[in-house]
Order: C-alpha cells, then sequence, then structure tokens
C-alpha cells in the first residue's frame, strides 16, 4: 500500500509539501498541489481522516444543522453544500434538530459539545436563549442560511424586500384587497414569516392602504395554505389578490380556490415567494430564490472564513427575480 512517501518521490516534494497539499493546511501553489493529487491519483493512495486530524488539528468534516430534512427547501440548500463540500474533500455530518424535540435538545447539549466538525452550517434554526450560548460555546465558525440579513455570516435573500415586490406587482395590477397568508403559527420559519409580512405591511402603507392590510395566519404547508384559503375565500368580503408566504401556501390557496369555484386568475390572484419546484406546475407568480446556491455559498463562504480565519467574507443578499405566470392578472373593476 502506498504511503505519503511515495506520493511524495512520485510528485517531487518533499514530504511536508505532500502533507500539506493533501491536507489543505498550510500553503502551497496550486500548480504543486494539483502535482501532489495526481501523484496520489495514480498510486491509489488516499490520506487516513485520522492521521489528518492528529497533524492539522482539523477533521474536515462540517457539521449541517436543520429542522427538517424533508421539505423542499432544506433539501435543496443540503444537496447545495454537499456538492460543494464534496469537490474540496469534506465530509458533512447532518443532524435534524426539530423545534422543540428531545433529539434538538441532544444535538445542542451533547453532539455540538463534541466538536466533531471544523464548522457548521445552521440552516433555518432559530435558537432560543439557552441554544444560543451552545451555539456560542461551539467555538467553530458559523455560516447560517436564513436569518436576520443585519447579522454576519447569513445567506438568503432580502425577504422585506422580496414580499415588498410581490405586493407591488399586485398593486399594479389594480388590487387594493390583498390579503398575506401565512406566518403566526410558530414554526420554524417564524422569523422569514416576519420578515416577509413586514414586506407586505409597508408596501400596503405606501400604497395608502394600511386600513386594508389583512393578515391571515396559516401553517407553512400545502396543506396548510389550503384549510386557511378555504375559509378566508369563504366570505363575502374576500380579498381579490392572495400574497402567500411561500409557494406551497399559494399553491394551496390555488387548491382551494379551484374547490370553491373561485377561477385563478380572472376572479383571484396570487403570488407566492420561493420558486417551488411545483410552481410552474401551478402557473404560479413568483419570487425565485436559489437554495442550491445559497447552500453551496454557505459552504463556500464556511470554508473561506476556516483558510483565512482572520479575514472574513461579506455577504450579500442574494437576488430574488420576480417570476410572472398565470396566476396573477388584472383586477376586474367590478371587485373594486
Amino acid at each position: 500500500m502506498s504511503g505519503i512517501a511515495d506520493v511524495a518521490l512520485r510528485a517531487g516534494v518533499s514530504k511536508s509539501t505532500a502533507s500539506r497539499a493533501l491536507s489543505g493546511a498550510g500553503h502551497t501553489s496550486e500548480r504543486t498541489r494539483t502535482r501532489v493529487l495526481a501523484a496520489a491519483s495514480e498510486l491509489g493512495y488516499v490520506p487516513s481522516t485520522n492521521a489528518v486530524s492528529l497533524a492539522t488539528g482539523r477533521t474536515r468534516n462540517i457539521g449541517v444543522v436543520m429542522p427538517r430534512v424533508n421539505r423542499w427547501f432544506f433539501a435543496e440548500v443540503l444537496e447545495g453544500i454537499q456538492a460543494t463540500l464534496l469537490a474540496r474533500g469534506y465530509d458533512l455530518t447532518l443532524y435534524d434538530a426539530k423545534p422543540g424535540s428531545p433529539e434538538r435538545a441532544r444535538v445542542f447539549t451533547e453532539f455540538f459539545a463534541r466538536k466533531r466538525f471544523d464548522g457548521l452550517i445552521a440552516v433555518g434554526i432559530e435558537p432560543v436563549d439557552d441554544e444560543i450560548g451552545q451555539l456560542q460555546a461551539v467555538g467553530r465558525p458559523i455560516v447560517s442560511v436564513v436569518g436576520a440579513q443585519d447579522q454576519p455570516g447569513v445567506v438568503g435573500i432580502d425577504d422585506v424586500r422580496a414580499s415588498r415586490r410581490a405586493t407591488e406587482h399586485l398593486l399594479g395590477l389594480g388590487h387594493r384587497k390583498i390579503a398575506f397568508l401565512g406566518a403566526g403559527d410558530a414554526e420554524v420559519w417564524a422569523n422569514v414569516d416576519r420578515l416577509r409580512l413586514e414586506g407586505y405591511r409597508a408596501a400596503m402603507s405606501d400604497a395608502g392602504l394600511s386600513a386594508s392590510i389583512l393578515h391571515v395566519p396559516s401553517p407553512v404547508t400545502l396543506p396548510g395554505g389550503y384549510a386557511a384559503a378555504v375559509d378566508l375565500l369563504s366570505d363575502d368580503q374576500r380579498p381579490t389578490a392572495i400574497l402567500a408566504v411561500c409557494d406551497e401556501v399559494a399553491i394551496g390557496a390555488i387548491i382551494a380556490a379551484r374547490r370553491l369555484g373561485i377561477a385563478v386568475p380572472a376572479s383571484l390572484s396570487v403570488v407566492g415567494i420561493d420558486d417551488h419546484e411545483f410552481a410552474e406546475m401551478f402557473a404560479l407568480t413568483t419570487l425565485r430564490q436559489e437554495p442550491q446556491e445559497q447552500g453551496a455559498l454557505a459552504a463556500r463562504v464556511l470554508l473561506e472564513t476556516l483558510q483565512h480565519p482572520d479575514n472574513p467574507t461579506l455577504i450579500e443578499p442574494m437576488p430574488a427575480r420576480l417570476i410572472v405566470r398565470n396566476s396573477t392578472a388584472s383586477v376586474d373593476p367590478s371587485q373594486l
């Protein structure tokens, strides 16, 4: 079995240089690193992770913690993280931390304390007071996907701006009775919900429609959106348009409208935020974000921080582009 000495000999470098090139610790030129990696590949040499950890103090493992693993957004973010880490030769440990669950408590109190990772990517995690202290005690770099944009190390879109843009689209179509569907159910997305609700309220206020603001709470799921929309649309004073906190809620609202015999978009316009994989199927107008790219960016930022801890990377909010499909139309004058 080939060892590091064989790789160094094949590449024409010292053992220490070969070790730095393979571990990523210390400086080596890109040309030297490429030569060492080629030699290792030719010899079938794979460095022991335990040996690398002992030599460098690094595990070459990144922890990823999220409250859901079976939802579209989280799965897309995870795919972006994983692809980036694999390309850089890093392992990944996934922690499932459902809010309020015993498993979440163990993740924060036990698994994080073991520090078996070089850094942590927190996706949609809104830590409570004691969890904040536990995260700080980890003593490892942390990058978040989804969070308050005024905090450092947060990757995501500007949620206030996205919902404001969605509301302005409906206002531009002549709608004045616009309801915001979602938020207010203590879901994991509470902070995102709050920011998107804030953008809606700001746009309505700027249009002189503060008195017409209507917030209808809904679980952030397709069935939740459906149930809330059924109640909302069964009222004689129903809105002419709905801005949903996310596409899943918006799709639930479209299904509810169809079952109630309300034509979309002739009698009801619906806008979402996300551009979910089902959005095009339902011809949903939405604000597109790129969760895979958010995950990839979070991984790149974290790895850059590990390499250059004294030079924090500035993260700008990622764009959310309006995608106009057939779920929105100009308001019928008779509905005003």
